[in-house]
């Protein structure tokens, strides 16, 4: 099953790029600094000017609001932001083994936001887009500030939740080692390209 399709994107000095992203698929990014890395995701959770088409299964993106379509491809960006005094004010619901299952108690919720490390903030942050069940995730440098147990522990939460959802992910990162790991197919954006580099 296709999920994501990615026709002749432009953005910025980038592009054209074309891609599918299929369920239950983990796709690999990487590339030098200020190559487009974190622009590409942008555009693709509509938060970028851009040109090409995008799709999902058959809903075009320009045929859907902007933050519904956010709702279905849900960007982690590399800084998160939180609007809310303590942790629990930005979920709705949040079941006990997700929150165990990235290194958390339930006392988490309690939590003053401006207590939270970079680690903290980026596993919280993704438990809370995974709120409305996305599709598509867009992770950027998700696990930069992480130690080597909970970047297990979200790698291993990340692709148990496409396995459940059917979801996709793409995962811009540095960490090569990592990429090869998680990602049985990798692209690199360079001099405004995407190629395939496995």
């Amino acid at each position: 099953m296709q999920l994501l399709n990615i026709k002749k994107l432009k953005f910025l000095h980038c592009g054209p790029m074309s891609i599918q992203v299929n369920a239950d698929e983990i796709i690999g990014l990487s590339g030098a600094s200020g190559s487009g890395k974190s622009l590409f995701l942008r555009a693709l959770a509509d938060m970028e000017p851009h040109d090409g088409v995008i799709l999902l299964d058959d809903l075009n993106q320009q045929d859907i609001e902007a933050h519904l379509w956010r709702q279905k491809v849900a960007l982690l960006s590399a800084e998160t932001s939180w609007w809310f005094d303590t942790v629990g004010e930005h979920f709705d619901e949040i079941a006990e083994d997700s929150l165990s299952a990235l290194g958390f108690s339930k006392d988490c919720l309690q939590w003053s936001i401006s207590r939270l490390s970079s680690g903290e903030k980026q596993r919280l942050g993704l438990l809370r887009i995974m709120q409305n069940k996305p599709e598509v995730l867009l992770l950027d440098e998700p696990t930069a500030n992480l130690d080597k147990r909970n970047t297990q522990l979200f790698e291993s939460f990340v692709k148990q939740y496409i396995e459940n959802n059917s979801a996709c992910v793409i995962w811009v990162g540095h960490d090569l080692e990592q990429l090869q790991r998680i990602s049985p197919q990798r692209y690199e954006i360079e001099e405004g390209r995407l190629i395939n580099v496995d």
